[in-house]
């Protein structure tokens, strides 16, 4: 959710949901529900956090960027 007035907060949820979709989504059909969740897990866990460069983030993963600017996960 975006704060009032202000159409920017929203952007890279809205930009993650329209690739998700076109890359995912509507070229599967679901048999269940768990089906389903379990492909959304799948896409973000395996595929779009370890390998997907995001331009937002110095064109590196989600994943790299967490293990160079995270004490917890760099062992400071």
């Amino acid at each position: 959710m975006s704060r009032r007035g202000n159409c920017h907060d929203n952007a890279v949820a809205d930009s993650f949901f329209q690739l998700h979709k076109r890359e995912r989504i509507t070229r599967r059909i679901y048999d269940t529900r768990q089906d389903a969740r379990s492909d959304v897990f799948n896409y973000i866990e395996l595929f779009r956090n370890p390998t997907r460069c995001h331009s937002t983030i110095a064109g590196i993963s989600p994943v790299e960027f967490e293990q160079r600017h995270s004490p917890r996960l760099a062992g400071v």
